[in-house]
């Protein structure tokens, strides 16, 4: 009995932190910064370069955490957490339990997100609504079925007001095992090198052969984006604040989500 008071108790913290996480508002800008500031002190310069060294990290910021002795670090391989001496390294999410469970590091990758979507603006493939209440961008794949459910429903989605934005994230890499560009890579960089993208895109998630094309478009950078933000599968749905909901969601289901985020709900 006291076993499965223990379980049941568990489950719980887990669906409340999972709650409170869906809804997380990201940071403050001036508390998230995307660089490392140019006057860096010995310590996190040290951090910065044991982790690189050890690690073979691209280190993108080092800035203190909400946990005393801790520091956050942002990587090209996602977020960490490391002590301040940088003996330590921990990879997982942390909480902050104040008045209200309150995901911390969702919030962090929550900026981030919102700052570097701002870079690929011009290379994303988009859909507008043409009464737009909200915009969501959507790292998506052709070969995801889910993304193809998705993409089905796109008139519902902008009937709803809603904008998607695809970012490119090739499910299978950007590279094969002998080294060269996967077929997922060379299939998205050809829709996106196409000179109407939105169709080829359609044409494409319909089952359609891609015709091969080559261009400079930034498919390996915002696969390398998707996977520093938490992006582990497709389609993920990044809101207008920055919070990612993993899978499909419906239109009905997105809207509803959308409204309650936008009302702070």
């Amino acid at each position: 009995m006291y076993q499965k008071f223990l379980l049941v108790a568990a489950l719980g913290v887990l669906s409340l932190t999972h709650n409170v996480a869906a809804y997380a508002e990201p940071a403050s800008p001036s508390n998230n910064s995307v660089m490392l500031a140019q006057t860096q002190s010995p310590e996190i310069a040290a951090v910065k370069a044991k982790l690189t060294q050890s690690l073979g990290f691209n280190v993108a910021s080092i800035k203190p955490s909400k946990m005393a002795g801790m520091v956050e670090v942002l990587t090209d391989q996602g977020l960490f957490y490391a002590s301040a001496d940088g003996n330590f390294l921990l990879h997982g999410k942390m909480y902050g339990l104040g008045d209200t469970v309150s995901n911390l590091t969702e919030e962090s990758l929550a900026q981030v997100r919102v700052d570097g979507m701002v870079k690929f603006t011009d290379s994303m493939i988009v859909y507008p609504a043409k009464n737009e209440k909200h915009v969501v961008t959507v790292f998506t794949d052709i070969t995801c079925g889910y993304c193809r459910k998705m993409h089905e429903q796109m008139d519902a989605y902008n009937d709803k007001g809603i904008t998607v934005r695809y970012l490119a994230y090739p499910r299978a890499g950007v590279k094969d095992r002998n080294g060269g560009y996967s077929q997922g890579f060379k299939d998205l960089r050809s829709i996106w090198c196409h000179e109407d993208a939105g169709s080829a895109l359609t044409k494409a998630k319909s089952g359609s052969s891609v015709a091969a094309r080559i261009c400079e478009m930034p498919i390996e950078e915002e696969f390398n984006f998707g996977r520093q933000v938490g992006v582990t599968g497709t389609p993920a749905i990044i809101l207008e604040n920055g919070m990612m909901v993993p899978g499909y969601q419906d239109p009905d289901k997105l809207f509803t989500l959308l409204e309650t985020t936008q009302q702070g709900g």
